[in-house]
């Protein structure tokens, strides 16, 4: 693994601690937005919300929203 990530570092005209602070950050938004995703279908869930109703949601609110602007 040292070996390849060594070769991608070269490729990419990288230092090795440039491309272990990338790959590091990468892991870290992955882990953040399974984290969010596992909340959110942990409350659905508790609220008996499907993802089709999420998504209906999500178009109402925002038709609510657009409705509510003052004229411009």
């Amino acid at each position: 693994m040292l070996s390849r990530a060594e070769k991608l570092a070269r490729k990419e005209n990288r230092t090795m601690s440039e491309l272990v602070r990338e790959a590091l950050r990468y892991y870290e938004r992955q882990r953040w937005w399974q984290e969010v995703n596992e909340e959110g279908r942990k409350r659905a869930e508790a609220l008996g919300i499907s993802e089709n109703d999420v998504d209906a949601l999500i178009h109402e609110f925002r038709a609510e929203k657009r409705g509510k602007r003052s004229p411009k």
